[in-house]
């Protein structure tokens, strides 16, 4: 598949994105970096999870360093675990082979991630800053789909699966002790106000609510059961 996309896309650099490998024991990327380089890929992304793992472990950055180091030239690009600036920091230095690092899970819990990184602080939005931030995203929902009954619908559900990594963001002056972990889970709190509150709400009819707030009512006969394992702790 590589040698294939790679000599048929010759103007167009195609990258491979990975994990360590499909056990959890039995890590195999460090011997596939070099033939996907030799095989003509432009860079490869790793996940320093196997598929087996799924998101049950930290992701292994020493081994990402470990595969990074036997590139080439082929740019390798680190991913896992990066939910805040002191995250991006800890990384770079653990993995100085990896080109740059991608971030997953992180941008959709707190979409902002990219301004702390650039920045190297924390930013602490307001509810009514998150609230605008996910009607921006309606726009864009609306604006791609229509505003049809139908486009209202595919955006609704959109904006529900991604409530399921939203809603894990604990606000920086209410955390007991930042920077907060991507893979720990919530601490019961109160919002500085109760919009705050509703969007750390677990429970998915809440999120219901708030796409009320953005895009109506929704269908007398409508469910919604979050179907994405990536929001796993």
């Amino acid at each position: 598949i590589v040698r294939s996309c790679s000599s048929l896309s010759p103007q167009i650099p195609f990258t491979v994105k990975m994990r360590t490998g499909v056990y959890a024991d039995k890590s195999v990327a460090h011997e596939l970096v070099p033939l996907v380089e030799e095989w003509g890929a432009s860079a490869v992304t790793l996940h320093g999870r196997s598929r087996e793992q799924r998101y049950t472990k930290s992701a292994n950055w020493q081994y990402i360093e470990e595969c990074a180091a036997k590139a080439q030239r082929m740019p390798i690009i680190g991913n896992g675990d990066i939910l805040n600036f002191e995250d991006f920091n800890e990384k770079r230095k653990i993995a100085p082979h990896v080109s740059s690092i991608m971030i997953g899970r992180g941008a959709l819990i707190k979409p902002w991630i990219f301004k702390e990184i650039k920045e190297q602080k924390p930013w602490n939005p307001t509810s009514a800053e998150r609230f605008e931030i996910l009607r921006t995203y309606v726009n864009y929902g609306l604006e791609h789909w229509g505003s049809d009954t139908k486009g209202v619908e595919n955006t609704r559900r959109f904006l529900l699966e991604w409530q399921s990594f939203l809603y894990r963001y604990i606000p920086y002056e209410l955390l007991a002790h930042p920077p907060q972990q991507i893979n720990q889970r919530p601490q019961k709190f109160r919002g500085r106000d109760e919009m705050e509150t509703l969007m750390s709400s677990p429970n998915s009819a809440d999120w219901v609510r708030l796409s009320e707030m953005l895009l109506g009512p929704v269908p007398e006969s409508f469910e919604f059961v979050p179907k994405h394992k990536a929001n796993a702790y």
